[in-house]
């Protein structure tokens, strides 16, 4: 494992919850948080601000990203349209004395460059995986799928966060056949405020305690 206390959040899908988990996991941890590859600034104001905002972080707990790229798409296709290469020298895990907590971009099979993906990301940063999923109707199979890949290559997983309606079956059906624990749940809200971070912050396990039960 690396030398940095922290966790890498990575999802099933793109858009599917994982810089509210990142939010909330900051807030808990009182941690520090870090987008190396943020794409769709075109669009948005990026995940960073949505993090700082959500979790009420001080700008000392922020690290800018390493790459950000207008357009809306996986940061090889979006780096691609501005001429530039991704440097995986410059995806170097940076060393904070507080929990770091890291978001990719979009699924774990994502282009990065030409010779790397998200997952590889992932193994070269040597965090463990907290895994955040749609909580219908598919997701045991793209669950089960990302829980696989992420084995393959070594990577532990902390668990999985699953984002939408309440699904018992699902859950039971994850925890099961992906040999994984439910962390915690995000439930449909009407609007994502720091409150509702703050709330849902308490739900979240210790990291003492998650890296306890994979090393079990």
């Amino acid at each position: 494992m690396s030398s940095q206390r922290g966790v890498f959040v990575t999802g099933t899908d793109t858009g599917i919850g994982k810089t509210l988990v990142s939010a909330i996991l900051c807030r808990a941890w009182h941690a520090t948080y870090w987008k190396p590859l943020q794409t769709g600034l075109a669009d948005e104001d990026g995940d960073t601000p949505t993090v700082r905002n959500l979790a009420g972080l001080d700008p000392s707990r922020i690290i800018p990203p390493a790459y950000a790229f207008q357009a809306p798409l996986a940061p090889l296709a979006a780096g691609d349209l501005e001429n530039v290469t991704v440097n995986p020298g410059r995806l170097v895990l940076p060393q904070v004395p507080e929990t770091l907590v890291v978001e990719g971009a979009g699924g774990l099979m994502v282009p990065v460059r030409e010779d790397m993906m998200i997952v590889d990301l992932i193994e070269r940063l040597n965090l463990p995986v907290v895994l955040v999923t749609r909580s219908g109707l598919g997701t045991i199979n793209h669950t089960l799928l990302s829980l696989e890949a992420l084995r393959r290559r070594g990577v532990p997983v902390l668990g999985v966060v699953p984002v939408g309606p309440t699904n018992p079956g699902n859950e039971r059906d994850i925890a099961r056949f992906g040999k994984t624990h439910i962390l915690f749940r995000v439930p449909q809200f009407d609007a994502i405020t720091e409150t509702v971070v703050s709330e849902l912050s308490g739900h979240v396990p210790s990291l003492d305690v998650l890296q306890q039960q994979i090393s079990q």
